[in-house]
């Protein structure tokens, strides 16, 4: 029986290039460019009830995610969110994680890549909530990263890029060795940027506050919780924000496709209330996904 943790031994099927294969055999060569110089691009979405939540718009940043780093997909926007929806049904599921990528392929090795050829592949499987439950009840618990995350000017920034996540890999790992669950992220000038695959939002008097996506993802859960709390008449501030007034805030919380909305209970040496509205927006967020109410 093949290991559930092994993600390369498994039943099922990948769509791969426009048909279905196999699990085990959606395989790419060693000399694929995006192995050796970071040339790939992806989404994470989440499917409740078969449905994938706002897949048209994971489906459109994938495409403009390839452009960013040079490249065009020659699946449009409805091909790729039907991809995602085959692999979904072939493979049986209703609630799951679904991970289509992108990437340049193998037919030229070095940095330049104008004769490689665009590949897409879509996977999915169950994959339950991304930070432990008992854990995530209480609030998580968050290390501070050495890396921050670069300018926009050194980086495609607004792409969904496999290259920027590198030092979010560096940096989770530090947090959980330390004993944390994750790590908020600052950027190049020492603002408060994400978490290591989340965006990130503060709450004080009853106003949330969330950093401007200048150098980071501008999450797609970021924008349906902001108009979540809209939709309740609070109100978000997009601005910048500074390491010093982090203890001025009551109360935390991330978003993101994978995490959804997890309550924080401690950024490095700042703690915050596991509070009602983040536990209200939370519910929200969980009653819009399973359809229980109308999109924000």
């Amino acid at each position: 029986m093949a290991d559930e943790h092994n993600f390369d031994d498994r039943d099922g099927w990948i769509w791969f290039d426009g048909k279905l294969v196999p699990w085990r055999e959606a395989n790419v060569h060693i000399l694929t460019h995006a192995m050796h110089y970071a040339s790939s691009v992806f989404e994470g979405q989440r499917a409740y009830g078969g449905t994938i939540f706002k897949l048209d718009e994971h489906s459109s940043r994938l495409r403009n995610s390839a452009e960013l780093l040079g490249f065009t997909l020659p699946w449009s926007v409805e091909q790729i969110s039907a991809a995602c929806n085959e692999v979904v049904a072939a493979n049986g599921l209703t609630d799951a994680y679904v991970r289509p990528i992108a990437w340049r392929g193998s037919e030229q090795m070095g940095v330049s890549a104008q004769r490689t050829k665009p590949h897409l592949a879509v996977a999915a499987w169950i994959w339950g909530k991304y930070f432990d439950e008992a854990k995530a009840a209480k609030g998580i618990r968050l290390d501070i990263a050495e890396w921050r995350r670069p300018a926009p000017y050194t980086a495609p920034t607004k792409s969904k890029a496999a290259g920027l996540y590198m030092i979010c890999t560096l940096s989770k790992h530090r947090a959980e060795d330390r004993g944390f669950d994750d790590a908020l992220m600052f950027d190049w000038r020492g603002q408060v940027a994400e978490a290591t695959g989340a965006n990130v939002f503060f709450i004080r008097d009853g106003v949330i506050h969330t950093p401007t996506p200048d150098c980071f993802l501008d999450g797609i859960t970021r924008r349906t919780v902001i108009g979540l709390a809209k939709q309740r008449g609070v109100e978000v501030v997009e601005r910048a924000i500074w390491s010093e007034e982090l203890e001025s805030f009551q109360q935390m919380f991330l978003t993101g496709s994978a995490a959804e909305v997890t309550l924080v209970a401690s950024a490095g040496p700042w703690n915050f209330e596991v509070g009602d509205l983040s536990r209200r927006l939370a519910r929200d967020y969980d009653d819009l996904v399973n359809g229980r109410t109308t999109a924000a």
